[in-house]
């Protein structure tokens, strides 16, 4: 049996048991939500990979220190270490002062339902991506941090509500507020997002 036909859990095991490949198997599983959730923190690829590394290199040391307790959650649980370790990125940056925003031109959107086939379609696509990534800037931290963890984290609302210390329906309304203030910037500066 091929290890990607194995469960999350039955891979945390067997990499427990030693099986170096389960590991890999489970970074590539879960590798483009949670990079993308790093990269839509940090907005910067350098950032970002490092993050993605120091994040995997903390799951394997809890694993291996057993300090992960199974409860069917386990892209949760590493989402919050990245978000953790993106915001003490964030507290050493503020404290040396020298974090740039600068590299914010990153198509964020690189994923096969953002991919069309021809190269014309393939602009229109990222220039529809960009507008997008640029408009959820402008949403309250509360929303903003909603769509995030939905659309590139790739969480539940029952995940969601557990990461951020809210009720379901609190999650449910942030997100219907959130849509509702992208459609009101998409109407104030006459946006198209349709190809």
């Amino acid at each position: 049996m091929k290890l990607k036909n194995f469960s999350d859990q039955e891979l945390i095991e067997r990499f427990i048991e030693g099986d170096k490949e389960s590991m890999e198997t489970l970074i590539h599983r879960h590798k483009k939500n949670i990079y993308s959730y790093i990269l839509m923190n940090v907005k910067n690829t350098h950032i970002a990979d490092d993050l993605f590394q120091e994040t995997f290199i903390k799951v394997i040391n809890s694993l291996k220190q057993g300090n992960y307790v199974d409860r069917g959650k386990f892209v949760s649980w590493v989402i919050r270490i990245a978000h953790n370790l993106s915001i003490d990125y964030f507290r050493r940056e503020k404290n040396l002062n020298t974090y740039s925003n600068d590299d914010s031109s990153i198509d964020l959107f690189n994923s096969e339902k953002f991919s069309p086939e021809n190269i014309e379609d393939q602009i229109i696509g990222e220039q529809i991506a960009n507008d997008i990534k640029s408009l959820i800037e402008f949403l309250p931290e509360e929303q903003k941090e909603i769509v995030m963890l939905r659309h590139y984290g790739g969480m539940s609302f029952k995940e969601i509500a557990e990461q951020t210390n809210v009720s379901i329906n609190t999650a449910l309304g942030r997100m219907r507020y959130a849509l509702i203030n992208l459609r009101k910037i998409i109407e104030e500066k006459n946006i198209i997002l349709t190809k």
